[in-house]
């Protein structure tokens, strides 16, 4: 899949409101309609656009949310991803490099619940150990 300048900044623009119309974003960009029309259509039937989706209001948002660097013990990568998956809570797992192993997101209703999932995640087999950081305020947001 190849993408140039002028698909990154299309992308770039939709990130920050996909729901612009098609002649919105051309005006922005200075292109014509039809042109921005088929670089879309280009870039979601090569699957560079996976989708579109809704930003929540930050205040409609669980309350409470965390970061939690996990590491885990060798080997045990699937049976840890496994267990994650079957807590509600956690919204996103990402692998990484580093003294941490996975960067798990969670958001909980209360600080009951995430003591609680902090908890579950520490307990999993698998799991070495983990350090959690709870997110205070949001002060820059780029994208989704």
């Amino acid at each position: 899949m190849q993408i140039d300048e002028t698909d990154r900044a299309l992308l770039a623009l939709l990130e920050e409101n996909a729901r612009l119309p098609v002649s919105a974003l051309a005006r922005r960009m200075g292109l014509a309609r039809t042109t921005v029309q088929a670089r879309l259509e280009r870039l979601e039937s090569t699957g560079a656009i996976q989708g579109y989706s809704v930003r929540l209001n930050e205040r409609l948002r669980l309350p409470l949310r965390a970061t939690v660097l996990v590491s885990i013990e060798p080997r045990s990568g699937p049976a840890v991803l496994a267990r994650l998956k079957t807590l509600a809570e956690v919204r996103r797992v990402h692998t990484t490099s580093g003294r941490f192993d996975l960067i798990v997101i969670v958001e909980a209703a209360s600080t009951e619940a995430l003591d609680e999932v902090l908890d579950r995640i520490g307990d999993a087999k698998g799991v070495k150990s983990s350090e959690s950081l709870i997110h205070l305020s949001t002060k820059l947001r780029r994208g989704s």
